[in-house]
């Protein structure tokens, strides 16, 4: 994005008017507002989370009788009410770490992954599908019975291979592109309800 560009961004001057640390914010909220992804009380893990803002809104939805964990492998500032995680999701350590950080399964996986954009849109796709389905083998492990999740999912050939195997996972599967993001981005959102596990 060009920084004359930036700078006329309605949702990044909005988010930092507002105390959010990306204009992603604005995505879950807009998703969670027609889907209720996230209930009150609700145990959230936040793949990819970084820089946060994702994981703040997460914190804001699950309330004070929920629980939030961020996983990241780049360092992520401390956000009131969230636990953080430096950590590589292909790392078969996480899985440990969630379980025990929350004590039971979770209801909510919410993952904006996205990769270093390398400018190669072909080798860019496949490696944010194949972060996606590293994130779905936690999810698997973590995510109880009816539970919700959420995946970005960077448009191309691989992304319909990954949303029919969502599908078989969940009661309702649905990929939508939210307004809040940019005209020329090709990511999509994969939101998913009522885990079958």
């Amino acid at each position: 994005m060009k920084l004359i560009d930036a700078r006329k961004d309605h949702y990044r001057k909005l988010a930092n008017l507002e105390g959010y640390r990306s204009r992603s914010s604005y995505k879950l909220k807009e998703l969670h507002k027609s889907y209720r992804i996230i209930g009150v009380g609700h145990y959230v893990l936040d793949l990819g989370c970084a820089p946060g803002g994702w994981t703040q809104v997460a914190v804001q939805l699950a309330g004070n009788k929920g629980k939030v964990m961020g996983v990241d492998t780049s360092f992520v500032e401390e956000i009131p009410g969230a636990y953080m995680l430096k950590s590589d999701i292909c790392d078969d350590s996480v899985t440990k770490e969630v379980l025990s950080f929350f004590g039971k399964k979770v209801n909510v996986v919410i993952c904006d992954l996205s990769p270093q954009v390398t400018g190669n849109w072909s080798v860019d796709h496949s490696t944010q599908i194949s972060s996606n389905y590293a994130a779905a083998k936690i999810m698997d492990q973590v995510l109880k019975k009816n539970g919700n999740a959420l995946f970005k999912v960077f448009d191309g050939e691989y992304s319909n291979e990954f949303y029919q195997y969502m599908k078989k996972k969940f009661f309702k599967i649905k990929l939508k592109k939210p307004k809040v993001s940019r005209k020329q981005s090709s990511e999509l959102y994969c939101i998913c309800l009522g885990y079958m596990s």
